[in-house]
């Protein structure tokens, strides 16, 4: 679920740092600059494991700061493919189960990857789990509620540039008024639940 990833990075420490040690205020600046912050094909970044290598540090002119080109590990939270976790329910859509870890919210388990078969109930904004009992085709239904804690598996991540662009020219005769700025998610994860073992953890309890 974690990893730590090797990066490289020019960091600037101000001159009100100076009296401080250069390791320690080149930390804070890492973590200032990176904790809880998703790098695009790294990860969601949590802290600074160590700092590996750091040159030598430079003042510009006309910039009173130094300069310090640094190798660090950084401890990155991507979950590899076909890994295990637990997490809870946030809510639930047409859309599929929405899951967060607590610092991670960005899961969501899609229809087809639910145990089968499932529906989704409109009047109580879940999705249900229609279990077999195996007496005489009864179906026993079982409630994906908000807040339960559910196991499931990673099935694939995506990460999305978040970079803010310029502003584009609006076409003649169009009102920019109604126009909203589309929310990019930089990284998503997509897990499933569709076998034994999966699922709400009530589920499997003896």
């Amino acid at each position: 679920m974690f990893v730590l990833a090797e990066m490289k990075h020019v960091i600037r420490t101000p001159p009100w740092k100076f009296n401080v040690k250069l390791t320690d205020a080149i930390a804070e600046e890492l973590n200032k600059k990176l904790a809880n912050k998703v790098v695009l094909n790294v990860g969601l970044c949590i802290a600074l494991f160590d700092i590996i290598h750091m040159e030598d540090s430079f003042i510009f002119p006309g910039d009173g700061a130094a300069h310090t080109k640094v190798r660090f590990r950084y401890v990155v939270f991507r979950p590899f493919l076909e890994e295990v976790l637990v997490g809870k329910i946030r809510c639930c859509s047409p859309e599929g189960v929405h899951v967060t870890l607590g610092f991670f919210d960005d899961i969501i388990i899609p229809p087809s990857a639910l145990q089968h078969p499932s529906r989704f109930d409109e009047t109580e904004q879940v999705w249900v789990w229609e279990y077999d009992t195996g007496a005489d085709g009864e179906k026993h239904d079982l409630f994906m509620d908000a807040g339960e804690p559910i196991r499931f598996r990673i099935t694939a991540e995506s990460f999305t540039e978040t970079s803010p662009s310029g502003p584009e020219a609006p076409d003649a005769g169009t009102s920019t008024d109604s126009a909203k700025p589309e929310h990019k998610i930089p990284y998503t994860l997509t897990g499933g639940i569709s076998e034994s073992g999966l699922g709400l953890l009530s589920w499997w309890t003896s």
